[in-house]
């Protein structure tokens, strides 16, 4: 018992706490990312849950980035 009750802490310790992901699109382009930035209002980014998905007749596309930024007609926009 003893044990087990070690083993549930150090699982707890390694976890980090909550962590943050989420869904971001800007028109048709999407693309996950597990931190939430300040996106300029000019970009018109649209953040929507991790486990979100467009409807059956929607037509999106995943363009994933490293960084910070979003896509812009195809092009990847660094702030």
């Amino acid at each position: 018992m003893v044990f087990a009750t070690a083993l549930g802490g150090a699982a707890l310790a390694f976890s980090g706490g909550p962590t943050y992901a989420a869904i971001f699109c800007t028109g048709n382009e999407c693309w996950h990312a597990d931190q939430g930035y300040k996106y300029p209002p000019e970009a018109h980014v649209m953040i929507h849950p991790d486990n979100w998905k467009w409807a059956e007749n929607e037509h999106f596309r995943w363009r994933e980035h490293p960084g910070c930024g979003f896509w812009e007609k195809g092009e990847w926009r660094e702030f």
